[in-house]
This record gives C-alpha cells, structure tokens and sequence, in this order.
C-alpha cells in the first residue's frame, strides 16, 4: 500500500482546502465544492458521520476524502460512501487503495473498525471515474434513482451500488 487513512485533525485545514482548490475542476462537475467547509465537517463528525482522509505515505498529501455518511446502527448497520479524489493523485490507483482501507475499517468489528454490515454508494451516471471505482471495489449494482439528491442546483440522477461484509474478500475481522 501506498496510502493510509485517518480521521481528519483540526491542523488539516489548510492542507485539504489546498487539495480541494487544487481539484476544483474535477470535482465541481459531480460535487458541490467547499474549500472552506473543513470546519463544518469537523462539527458534524460523530456518531452518524464519519471522515477518513486517505493520505500518501511517500509525501504526505492528501490524496482523498471518503465520507462514511448516514450511519445506522441496531438491525441496519449500514452506511453510504461519498468520496472525493485530488489532484495530483488522482488516476494512480491511491484513491482505490485508500478506499480498500476505508471499507475494510467499516466492516471491521469494534473496536477497531466500525461494525457496520452494508454498505451503499450512489452516483451520477455520467461520473465514469465515480462508476469505476464502485465496480473496483466489488460493490453490486443495485438500481436507478432519479432525482435522488440535489447537487449544484439541481436534482440529480443516481445510479444505486451496496455491498455487505460477506461479500468483502478483505475483510480481516
């Protein structure tokens, strides 16, 4: 591996937002983009979100972010990915394997990991790089939802992909 992933810290505010502006381009087509979000997020980290930044071993930069969003506990155990790669890093399979990281760690039992026994990712049909990287990592189409959420100023389209812990060959708990 060439990646690791960890929580955000309050001192990575200035390094993710240089990443985010780095990747405006790339992002603003399927995200709304906030550089100056960080605080936000850091706010809402607790029992029904989780971040994990997926940083390069060699240089330290921030290669990812994956949001492990709409935690449910009890009989569900489930949770939706969002994910955004950065310049420079992006197309040089980090992100891939970061987020190998973050979905072994979900299904994963405490206290090492979340506990969590599905999970989703929902994309915009048209976001091939999004597409690839779910099918990569093993998830199975599952549907079509239109309109499903509303991204820059519009009600977007998305195509419906989960996963449950039986189905993760990594698996390591």
């Amino acid at each position: 591996m060439r990646v690791s992933i960890r929580p955000p810290h309050p001192d990575d505010a200035a390094a993710l937002r240089e990443a985010v502006l780095r990747s405006v381009a790339h992002l603003s087509p399927w995200n709304p983009v906030d550089p100056d979000g960080f605080h936000e997020l850091m706010r809402r980290q607790g029992l029904e979100l989780r971040t994990f930044l997926i940083v390069n071993d060699e240089d330290g930069g921030i290669v990812g972010k994956c949001n492990v969003a709409n935690i449910v506990r009890a009989r569900f155990r489930n949770a939706s990915l969002g994910y955004d790669s950065y310049l420079p890093y992006n197309g040089t399979g980090r992100m891939s394997e970061g987020m190998r990281l973050v979905v072994d760690r979900c299904f994963t039992s405490y206290p090492d990991g979340l506990g969590l026994h599905r999970l989703e990712i929902n994309v915009q049909p048209d976001n091939t790089r999004s597409l690839a990287m779910a099918k990569r990592l093993g998830f199975r189409h599952e549907g079509f939802s239109p309109r499903m959420l509303f991204i820059n100023d519009a009600w977007r389209d998305h195509e419906r992909f989960a996963l449950t812990a039986e189905e993760w060959p990594g698996l390591s708990a």
